[in-house]
């Protein structure tokens, strides 16, 4: 999966933009090569480009450029974070909406701020998505798995080698909360977590959160790919906090105090050795 150019995986859309002014960052460790891109939002052009490749208006924020990639050349494996990928994957059917009075609203704002009305059909307003990230043809496939990725060993002091936050997409939901995607990566010496993250607060009604975590062992090439859905009514998490005398506010706003908060609706766990 080449990442600078075209290739005969480029259906997967790894090719990056080329501006001198903002390169692709990389590194390099035991075989594998991390790659990331942070451009600026969107333009009119792009965006009208990627509502009709998606068939649905996209967030306020759209961060069409940005990506987070992994690749081990030597067993052709690779996996790749945008937003375009985490789009593709919102309900487009109208059957996942989210069924409040703020719809109407969201969609007056639409129309009113972007001259896309006959694109506009019902859909996912809210953006969720259950993104696991986009494997490169050819790759060893992922396999259902009981591995778990080792926390105590995540938590140890070792050296951060390269680290990088992502936004790829965020919409307000017409200022009654938001709904946000990005990608961390961090780089230990022997192991490196890569964590996407789809947090949505739709205010007085609901939280969610949808964590995709890989998790490599350089050493041994073991890759782990978890997947969590966490939700539950908005009132209910708020109730919670306030009866432990916490700051609702600040903790309903922060997507890290969010994933203790909320319970599991969903958890799948995958797992592929890469041999040498």
């Amino acid at each position: 999966m080449s990442l600078n150019g075209s290739s005969s995986r480029d259906n997967v859309n790894t090719k990056f933009p080329s501006p001198a002014a903002a390169p692709p960052r990389s590194h390099s460790i035991h075989g594998f090569r991390i790659t990331t891109q942070k451009l600026p939002i969107l333009k009119a052009g792009p965006i009208e480009e990627m509502t009709s490749r998606l068939g649905i208006a996209p967030p306020e924020m759209i961060f069409g450029d940005n990506v987070v990639a992994l690749e081990h050349p030597s067993s052709g494996w690779g996996i790749k974070f945008d937003a375009f990928g985490a789009l593709d994957r919102v309900d487009k059917t109208g059957e996942k909406r989210l069924k409040v009075a703020y719809s109407n609203e969201w969609h007056k704002s639409r129309e009113d701020s972007h001259d896309i009305k006959e694109v506009i059909k019902p859909f996912d307003w809210s953006y969720t998505t259950d993104y696991k990230g986009d494997v490169a043809p050819g790759s060893p496939e992922f396999v259902p798995s009981t591995d778990e990725i080792p926390l105590e060993l995540l938590k140890r002091p070792d050296p951060i080698l390269f680290f990088d936050d992502v936004i790829l997409y965020e919409d307000e939901l017409a200022d009654n909360g938001i709904t946000m995607l990005s990608c961390k990566i961090r780089v230990m010496p022997s192991r490196l977590l890569l964590l996407c993250r789809f947090f949505m607060r739709l205010d007085n009604v609901l939280l969610r959160l949808r964590d995709t975590r890989i998790y490599i062992d350089l050493e041994q090439k073991h890759v782990i790919r978890e997947y969590v859905a966490r939700e539950e009514a908005y009132d209910k998490v708020r109730q919670d906090l306030a009866s432990r005398r916490d700051d609702v506010t600040a903790v309903l706003r922060d997507p890290n105090q969010m994933a203790a908060q909320l319970p599991i609706v969903e958890k799948t766990v995958e797992s592929v050795r890469l041999g040498t």
